[in-house]
């Protein structure tokens, strides 16, 4: 730890190790909190599970009340949540525009959940036994656990979280130890409405904290890697509860000789580098036809050259810094694994130290192909390899050549010829004439997650709050009930 390093404490009256988070732009650990022991996360999911009950008791219409008032609460602490997710990420327009992000949509949601769930209670007749009708009961599960990243720390905790609450459950939160800052301003605005600082917590911590917490919850939600997914997975297995998993991505972009070039290269670069390519459905590998090929590239690196660091002012430029402070070294491996390999940079990469933050320019490589790391593993970074197609059929074989599914595109001349592609495309969601779509459509429509990017159902649309409760059916017989001296062969003689 640096001596110049401000430490600042945020009490929480924990017991275990303490978290220490670095600074993304200085390099330094500034920041540190107490983690909760393995008994205190049971003692702290006991208290949720308790209160649990009288949260979904007070029924639908009064919890949406309570988050609207949250709502209101965020917007009003904006600024303070937002400085300390910019504190987090490195990022500042986009820390701060993350809250208001967050009040939207649980207003958006507290709108469409009455039809939601009212869609899900069904009542009828039993189509085999005349005299037997049937109606369904919603049981949320008591507490959900969520485990979410460090490349969105408030929106993609939010985004589970929220959900669960209007189902009716309670929830605990643990966030990625490389982004903790937020935890406090949060907790402070959920406080601000008590009944909802009930059912609602966050907690900070490492694995030790992501096991604790697993072994306590009833259902869990992990947003993160592919290989901490799979432990995740096995470890629900283990307590037979389901898991919903968001794991990684390398979205494939397909981009037709038929196509606005400048708007296609438009769409890529922001695809590919928005948020320093730090999302799961950053667009990570683009395939041009080859007739295009070489203007579409000219196009993609005059505009990328055109993009500015966010640096030394975070207020201003496009790319902020890397958050996760070893990622960078593997964006570098990929960058230098395909340069070993043929691959040529045309601008932009490696990365670059500047007072202590390390950050990347857009990067486009050419010359790539899928024996290289670049085109097969998650980069998570603003890097944007580019290669040739012949034709269509293998645009679409390079496109589906992934163990990854989450998301992809297609930019071609007009919508027809893009739905054509897109509907051979093996991801949850395809992005047509653009790219990165899927965030706006989050409460709107379902998907699921393709291959190796997932597992669990949609956490998107009306499923996302439909996935936290449990379908019950209540049956009644409305005749006398048949005995078994009337069933015919297994009569007594």
């Amino acid at each position: 730890m640096s001596d110049t390093a401000t430490i600042q404490t945020a009490t929480s009256g924990f017991s275990g190790e303490p978290l220490r988070a670095r600074n993304p732009r200085s390099g330094e650990i500034d920041y540190e909190v107490p983690t909760p022991a393995p008994a205190e996360v049971a003692a702290l999911a006991a208290g949720l599970r308790a209160a649990q009950s009288g949260w979904q008791a007070q029924g639908l219409e009064a919890r949406l009340a309570v988050l609207a008032q949250f709502a209101d609460v965020v917007e009003s602490m904006a600024d303070e949540i937002g400085d300390a997710e910019a504190a987090d990420t490195g990022r500042y327009r986009v820390a701060h525009e993350v809250p208001h992000m967050v009040a939207a949509a649980v207003r958006d949601w507290c709108a469409k959940a009455p039809a939601i769930v009212e869609s899900a209670i069904l009542e009828g007749r039993s189509s085999v036994f005349s005299d037997v009708k049937y109606t369904t009961r919603l049981e949320p599960y008591p507490l959900v656990g969520i485990i979410s990243p460090w490349n969105h720390p408030f929106l993609l905790s939010a985004t589970d979280a929220i959900p669960a609450l209007i189902a009716g459950s309670a929830v605990v939160v643990k966030p990625s130890e490389v982004t903790p800052r937020f935890i406090e301003p949060l907790m402070r605005a959920v406080a601000r409405v008590p009944a909802l600082a009930e059912v609602w917590r966050y907690i900070p911590g490492a694995a030790d904290v992501g096991r604790a917490l697993i072994d306590n919850v009833d259902i869990l939600c992990f947003t993160g890697s592919v290989s901490t997914g799979r432990i995740v997975a096995e470890t629900c297995a283990r307590r037979f509860i389901p898991v919903f998993l968001e794991l990684g991505g390398k979205d494939a972009a397909i981009v037709t000789a038929s196509a606005d070039l400048d708007a296609a290269a438009a769409a890529v670069l922001k695809g590919a580098v928005h948020n320093t390519g730090q999302l799961c459905f950053s667009t990570e590998r683009v395939y041009v036809d080859e007739r295009a090929f070489a203007p579409f590239v000219d196009a993609l690196v005059s505009q990328a050259e055109r993009l500015e660091l966010s640096w030394p002012d975070p207020r201003r430029g496009h790319l902020g810094p890397f958050i996760f402070e070893k990622q960078p070294q593997i964006v570098d491996d990929h960058l230098r694994d395909a340069v070993e390999r043929g691959a040529t940079i045309v601008t932009g990469g490696p990365s670059e130290e500047h007072d202590g933050g390390v950050y990347m320019r857009p990067t486009v490589v050419v010359g790539v192909d899928h024996s290289m790391r670049l085109m097969t593993e998650e980069t998570f970074g603003p890097v944007i390899p580019v290669m040739p197609f012949r034709d269509i059929e293998e645009a679409i074989a390079l496109a589906n050549d992934s163990e990854f599914g989450l998301s992809g595109a297609v930019i071609a001349g007009d919508e027809d010829e893009a739905v054509r592609i897109g509907e051979r495309l093996n991801a949850g969601a395809i992005s047509l004439q653009d790219t990165s779509l899927t965030i706006g459509i989050m409460r709107d429509v379902e998907k699921v997650a393709f291959a190796g990017s997932g597992m669990g159902g949609s956490r998107m649309g009306p499923a996302a709050i439909l996935r936290f409760l449990r379908k019950k059916a209540l049956i009644v017989r409305e005749g006398a009930v048949v005995g078994m001296d009337q069933l015919g062969e297994h009569t007594a003689r």
